[in-house]
């Protein structure tokens, strides 16, 4: 039956020859494995729970949840093919749910690293640097999304009641509130802004020829200044709002309160910050316990 259906992937389904093989390899694997435990079993005999115990002696190998769904898709995708066929006349296969993808925790600057970079003094005093410097401030400050930052406009300021009214995904409107420094830095911006760039847009960051200011314009800002004090791979504005959150949450603030903040529909979204604080905790237990490295 493997090679029925390896010919239909091949000729009539027209797939490439390296999925071909992959299928195949994954296919051969989950027959041995039923044959092995009951060599009178047959594609038409196995049940789900014989294929979930295949998966799981995949996951007691070390293989990935990624590689093992590719597994999992070729048996499906064979059961399905032998039903049509009438070579089979059930399938156990879509009554078994894949492994979940361990979602990478999020990266985040350090604070002591924001510090160092907000508070270094060869920050220049050209409108490229003070609208860098106030971008990078107020990301961190607040947590915006990138396009939530474009889309500022100069109402959206309030600085009597130090918030910003900021426009989500799907339109939605929040309030954010922001503190002394970033009012201070806002203040000093706008100033440096009216007096060098003409007015074109309502937009509260411009570029130098009075248009809004584009999202690549806040990513390379960001980028090239983040290079100066860490050596993550990703150093873009979304990892601001990471760092906002981590900091906010190892600050002691409360989950539900960072999920506003952020604008988080569901708190499960916001729960994946918690994962990092712990993993950060476990690496200064590590450190510095004396047992500690036996972790």
């Amino acid at each position: 039956m493997i090679d029925q259906f390896l010919n239909y992937l091949r000729f009539e389904k027209n797939r490439s020859m390296k999925t071909v093989e992959r299928y195949a390899q994954s296919l051969c694997d989950f027959e041995r494995y039923f044959k092995g435990r009951d060599e009178e079993l047959t594609w038409a005999s196995v049940d789900a729970d014989i294929i979930r115990g295949w998966m799981e002696s995949l996951m007691d190998k070390g293989n990935t949840a990624s590689t093992i769904g590719t597994d999992l898709s070729a048996v499906r995708s064979l059961f399905r093919f032998a039903l049509s066929r009438k070579l089979v006349d059930k399938d156990p296969a879509h009554l078994v749910t894949g492994p979940k993808k361990k979602k990478p925790l999020p990266q985040f600057v350090k604070e002591g690293e924001m510090n160092r970079l907000l508070d270094n003094e060869e920050w220049g005093d050209t409108y490229k640097d003070v609208r860098a410097r106030t971008i990078i401030l107020l990301l961190y400050e607040t947590g915006l999304r990138r396009s939530e930052l474009v889309g500022l406009n100069d109402d959206d300021v309030d600085f009597e009641a130090r918030q910003l009214k900021v426009t989500g995904k799907r339109n939605k409107q929040r309030i954010v509130p922001f503190g002394e420094e970033l009012a201070t830095e806002l203040q000093r911006y706008i100033e440096v802004r009216n007096r060098e760039v003409p007015r074109l847009t309502k937009a509260l960051f411009a570029g130098k020829r009075g248009q809004r200011i584009g999202g690549e314009t806040v990513y390379h800002d960001v980028k090239d200044n983040l290079s100066r004090v860490t050596m993550l791979k990703k150093r873009s504005p979304h990892v601001l709002r990471h760092s906002f959150a981590t900091a906010m949450l190892n600050n002691q603030a409360g989950l539900e309160s960072v999920r506003q903040l952020l604008g988080h529909e569901s708190l499960e979204t916001t729960e994946i910050y918690t994962h990092t604080t712990f993993e950060q905790l476990r690496r200064v237990y590590k450190d510095a316990h004396p047992r500690g490295d036996t972790l």
